[in-house]
């Protein structure tokens, strides 16, 4: 979750986010504000010539009239682009109405005194509601709101001072607006803290559903996904696609001979290699089995030619082979089987879901990987009618597959000189 320091969030991008969508938040209530103020100065503007003198109302009637056009001004400047990035619009605004408003109630103070009108509910025009407003508005810019208040105060003695006797009243008027504007201090700061608060949860929340987004996603296509949300069955038909089989060669004995975290350390580098490949080709990752990478073209991901696809995503992969030996420290190497033909994918069951294919497209694939040379691509002939580039293959093979029969095979030459040593080991769906 994001800290504040000193009253900020210590990211600068994270601070210009909150200011930015504490201002957006705030703009109806801002526009709510100055519409309810100028409904108030224009039913004072119809009120005063019911018991102000003439000249005075003459005098009100700029002041009221300065007031509406300033009140105007300010929302309509809240429509514009470039307010929220602006707070001084509200400082100036609200300065500028406060300043007005003293200058009124000076006026009609005067009037009841020399009316002799008992004074003690009359509070005229409250000035302590623009100092509420500025304090709300300016909340996400505490400092800004303390110099306004600053400001305020030097507004309000100077047209005080003038008039005011220093006597009693003068002291009370004194007490009376600064124990209001200590309250506003503290409604400042308690929306500001609530409001990073608030902010900085939102943004974790955030964070952690784009990281949970992001997992969802590495295991399932993003149409299933949203298939998935909707609760409709993910299931579907692919006529074209090739499937590739990539099994790392003697890997029984492999691990026998070296130690738990040295294999892991062997395997990840073979799986990040192949999905950095993958990423590289449009080529859809499908699972690991054990030391064994499936993967796709023409699935989810699709591809203009999937066996050319296939055949240069394996080629790519291949030349991982001598880091793998320089890591295993024992001779090692891969060995590929493409397939091409139907698929059928889908997400089954509501737990630890996953994206596979199944059929007979990806069966072939895994045997015909049995029968390929080590650090060799085997083809089947329905990939090899379909690739453009067959240059680095040779003539066909007649394998006996299990469960298929006697079926032509087309061999890659090696990424380099293979090792007969190694034991073959195959995985077989």
């Amino acid at each position: 979750m994001q800290t504040a320091y000193r009253g900020s969030f210590a990211d600068p991008a994270v601070e210009a986010r909150f200011q930015e969508t504490a201002r957006m938040l705030r703009l109806p209530f801002v526009r709510i504000y100055g519409v309810l103020f100028m409904l108030v100065a224009l039913a004072y503007t119809i009120a005063n010539p019911l018991f102000v003198s003439h000249e005075d109302t003459a005098t009100l009637a700029v002041y009221f009239g300065c007031m509406l056009i300033l009140a105007g001004a300010y929302i309509g400047a809240t429509f514009w682009s470039g307010y929220v990035a602006r707070p001084g619009i509200d400082f100036a605004a609200l300065l500028g109405i406060v300043f007005l408003l003293g200058h009124i109630n000076l006026v009609l103070f005067d009037e009841l005194i020399d009316m002799q009108e008992e004074m003690h509910a009359v509070g005229v025009m409250n000035r302590l509601s623009v100092s509420a407003f500025a304090a709300v508005v300016l909340a996400s810019r505490p400092r800004l709101f303390l110099l306004w208040l600053a400001l305020d105060v030097v507004v309000f003695l100077s047209t005080v001072l003038a008039v005011q006797s220093h006597g009693a009243g003068l002291w009370y008027a004194l007490l009376s607006y600064l124990s209001g504007a200590m309250i506003m201090v503290a409604i400042n700061f308690a929306i500001d803290r609530s409001s990073r608060g608030a902010f900085a949860l939102a943004e974790a929340l955030e964070a952690e559903r784009k990281r949970n987004e992001e997992l969802v996603y590495n295991m399932l296509p993003v149409a299933a996904v949203e298939r998935i949300r909707d609760g409709r069955l993910v299931a579907d038909s692919y006529a074209d696609a090739s499937v590739i089989f990539i099994d790392m060669a003697g890997f029984t004995k492999l691990a026998q001979r070296v130690s738990p975290g040295h294999l892991v350390e062997l395997l990840n580098t073979f799986f990040n290699h192949a999905d950095r490949c993958a990423a590289q080709h449009g080529v859809e990752k499908v699972k690991t089995i054990g030391d064994a990478y499936l993967a796709i073209a023409g699935g989810n991901l699709t591809a203009r030619n999937s066996a050319d696809t296939a055949i240069a995503f394996a080629r790519s992969v291949l030349e991982v082979v001598d880091d793998l030996q320089s890591l295993a420290g024992v001779e090692t190497g891969l060995r590929v089987g493409i397939h091409s033909g139907p698929v059928v994918g889908g997400v089954i069951g509501a737990t630890r879901m996953a994206y596979d294919y199944w059929g007979e497209t990806v069966n072939m694939a895994a045997r015909l990987e049995s029968t390929a040379p080590v650090n060799g691509i085997a083809i089947s002939e329905s990939t090899w009618l379909r690739a453009k580039d067959r240059g680095a293959f040779g003539p066909p093979h007649m394998e006996m597959l299990k469960g298929v029969g006697e079926t032509a095979v087309y061999h890659a030459a090696p990424a380099k000189p293979a090792v007969d040593a190694l034991p073959e080991i195959s995985w077989v769906a």
